[in-house]
C-alpha cells in the first residue's frame, strides 16, 4: 500500500507491504464549536467543581495568568467572558492583573502582549510579564522540586489559570497547572520539574507522568480555578472547560484524548512524520514525533523518522550537547539541567532501545552524531528495517506524528 507522508511543504511516499501493515494512524479530528464566545459562557456558567462565585468576593486581587507568544491558545477570546463573569462578582478591573506566564522563555514586546490578548483588554487591564528572578518560595515537593513562584502572583487573593490543553511529550498534557509550574516558577523550579523528563512514565498523554504528578502538588492550592481550550489541528475550539484545576483539567484531557490518543498494538517498525512545515523546520521541533512514537515501537524496533529539518538541529544547546560522549549525557542532565540538552539526552536514550533513521535534508555525519542512520530515502530505510525484522514485521505509520498518540493497548 502507497503511502504519502507530509515532508516540509510537499510529501513523500512509501510503499509498505499489505502482510506488513498494522495501520495508518490518523488524528480524529472534532469539529470546532459553532460560537467561541457562547463555548466560553457556557463553560464558565457551568464549572466543573469549583465555582468563581465561592472563591472571588468583591474588592479580591485577581492574577489572571496567561500563555505566552510561544504558546496556541485563544487568550483573546478566553479573557473577555472571565473578564466579565469577575466584574458580575464585583471584581473591579483595577483588581486585574495579568500575568504572562514566560517560565524560562524571553520577555515580550509591549506589541505581543497586546496581540495575545486584544486591544480592549490590553488597555483596560494592567498587564505584566512572568521574571524568573522574581520568585518567592513556597514549599518544596516530594521529589525535591523547590516551588518558587512569581511574587506578584502569590501576593494575589485569587489565581485563574487560562490556557489550552493537549499532549505534551513529558509532561503528559499541557494546561491546567503547568500555568504555574513552569509558566511563573523560577529558573531553579523549572528546571528541577524538568529534570524528570528522563523518567521512562514520562511521556504524551499521560496523567501519571512524574512532571505533572510533581507540578501539581507543587502547586495545589495556588489556584482554585481554572479556564482552558481544546483545540484542533486546525487552531479552532472544540471544548472549554472551567472550574478546579484538576477536575476540569481532566475533562479537558477527555477531549484532547478522543482526537489524538488511537490504542494499537505494539509493532516492530514505526514510520513517523511531524506533519510537514513548520513541525518538521529542524530536527529539535521533529523530535516530538519521535517521542509519540517511542510509545508504540517494540524493544528492539525500528522507527523512521520523516522530516525534512531545512534549518538544520535548531538549537544550539543541543547541538552542544551531541558533542558530549554519550555514556555522560544522562549524568550531566541529573547533575545540571539545561533546555536543548534534553532532546540530546531522550534521543540517546530512545536510541538504546531501538533503530532510528532518519530522512531529511541533514548532513549525514550530523545526522550520526544525533543518534540516527541517515536514509536516503524512507522505502530503503522500510526495506532494512524488514530486512532485519522478518518478512513479516509489523508496520505502523504516523503521518501525522506530532500529533498522534498511540498507547499500546495492553497498557492502563
Amino acid at each position: 500500500m502507497k503511502i504519502q507522508l507530509p515532508y516540509g511543504h510537499g510529501s513523500v511516499s512509501v510503499d509498505v507491504p499489505e502482510r506488513n501493515l498494522a495501520g495508518v494512524l490518523e488524528p480524529n479530528e472534532l469539529p470546532a464549536v459553532e460560537d467561541c464566545e457562547s463555548a466560553v459562557n457556557d463553560a464558565l456558567e457551568h464549572p466543573i467543581g469549583s465555582r468563581l462565585p465561592d472563591i472571588a468576593h468583591p474588592g479580591d486581587s485577581v492574577a489572571i495568568i496567561v500563555n505566552d507568544i510561544t504558546r496556541i491558545t485563544p487568550t483573546e477570546i478566553l479573557l473577555p467572558p472571565l473578564i466579565a463573569h469577575l466584574g458580575e462578582i464585583g471584581i473591579r478591573d483595577s483588581d486585574i492583573k495579568i500575568v504572562f506566564a514566560t517560565g524560562s522563555h524571553r520577555k515580550q514586546t509591549e506589541d505581543e502582549q497586546r496581540l495575545l490578548i486584544g486591544s480592549e483588554i490590553y488597555d483596560r487591564i494592567s498587564c505584566i510579564d512572568h521574571d524568573p528572578d522574581r520568585c518567592r518560595r513556597v514549599g518544596v515537593t516530594s521529589r525535591g522540586t523547590p516551588v518558587e513562584i512569581f511574587t506578584p502572583v502569590l501576593d494575589a487573593d485569587i489565581v485563574i489559570c487560562t490556557g489550552s490543553i493537549e499532549f505534551q511529550y513529558y509532561a503528559g498534557y499541557s494546561g491546567g497547572l503547568k500555568s504555574l509550574l513552569p509558566g511563573i516558577s523560577s529558573l531553579a523550579s523549572i528546571r528541577k520539574n524538568h529534570a524528570l523528563m528522563i523518567h521512562p512514565d514520562a511521556v504524551s498523554g499521560s496523567i501519571d507522568s512524574p512532571v505533572r504528578q510533581d507540578l501539581e502538588e507543587g502547586t495545589m492550592g495556588l489556584s482554585k480555578f481554572i479556564l482552558n481550550a481544546v483545540l484542533n489541528s486546525n487552531k479552532e475550539i472544540v471544548a472549554v472547560v472551567s472550574g478546579d484545576p484538576i477536575e476540569a483539567h481532566r475533562a479537558g484531557v477527555f477531549y484532547a484524548d478522543q482526537m489524538y490518543r488511537i490504542r494499537a498494538e505494539p509493532v516492530d517498525i514505526v514510520i513517523t512524520s511531524p506533519g510537514g512545515m513548520p513541525k518538521d523546520i529542524n530536527l529539535y521541533q521533529s523530535q516530538k514525533s519521535l517521542e509519540n512514537a517511542k510509545n508504540i515501537v517494540k524493544d528492539g524496533g525500528t522507527i523512521i523518522l520523516v522530516a525534512e529539518c531545512p534549518e538544520g538541529l535548531g538549537n544550539a544547546v543541543y547541538e552542544r550537547w551531541l558533542n558530549i560522549p554519550r555514556g555522560e549525557l544522562l549524568p550531566r542532565l541529573k547533575s545540571d539541567f539545561e533546555l536543548g540538552g534534553h532532546k540530546a539526552v531522550l534521543t540517546s536514550l530512545l536510541a538504546e532501545r531501538a533503530d532510528l533513521y532518519l530522512i531529511s535534508a541533514i548532513p549525514d555525519d550530523l545526522a550520526k552524531k544525533a543518534y540516527f542512520t541517515p536514509a536516503d530515502d524512507v522505502q530503503s530505510a522500510l526495506d532494512t528495517a524488514i530486512s532485519k525484522h522478518g518478512e513479516f514485521a509489523r508496520v505502523l505509520v504516523m503521518p501525522h506524528g506530532g500529533l498522534t498518540c498511540p498507547t499500546a493497548r495492553s497498557s492502563q
